[in-house]
């Protein structure tokens, strides 16, 4: 049984810390370790999550089972009707629990509490990501492709995967 929790700038340590566990073992057979190690830092430096919390609209919600964190999923306002789920891990140890489905569901209430009317809610997924049949069985479809610069050279090779909400 999982509980959720919305996180405070006071949670970038933790968030980085799950971030370090979770992110390199999901691309490592995707993406080259320069990219990972990249993108660890434009998205989870402590400086950039709290950027992102502050500046950006993220918020994040942090999945526990008791006293430890299992995993955690941000979301942002994206435009008038539309939420981008931007993030959404789990730890190695918690995968196959459904804490997943359990964040994804959380993220999907959030919104709806902020914003009862109805909405799109968008996430980008690599397109080699073992992760898109959970986003297609969650009831998400693919919207459109694209690969998007990140800088450093590097790009997110993805699809654009939406839900009605």
């Amino acid at each position: 049984m999982f509980t959720i929790r919305k996180a405070t700038t006071n949670d970038c340590a933790l968030i980085r810390k799950l971030a370090q566990q979770v992110f390199p073992v999901t691309y490592r057979d995707i993406l080259t370790s320069e990219q990972i190690n990249y993108m660890m830092e434009w998205m989870y430096s402590e400086k950039n999550i709290r950027k992102q919390m502050e500046e950006e609209g993220h918020v994040y919600l942090l999945a526990y089972e008791e006293c430890e964190a299992a995993g955690y999923v941000s979301v942002r306002p994206d435009g008038e009707d539309l939420f981008h789920l931007e993030k959404i891990y789990v730890l190695p140890y918690f995968q196959g629990a459904h804490c997943g489905s359990f964040l994804f569901r959380e993220a999907i209430k959030y919104i709806k509490e902020i914003h009862p009317a109805p909405c799109q809610m968008e996430l980008n997924v690599n397109r080699h990501n073992k992760a898109l049949h959970f986003y297609e069985h969650m009831g998400m479809t693919k919207v459109r492709e694209g690969d998007f610069p990140i800088g450093g050279g590097f790009y997110m090779n993805d699809y654009i995967m939406g839900i009605t909400i």
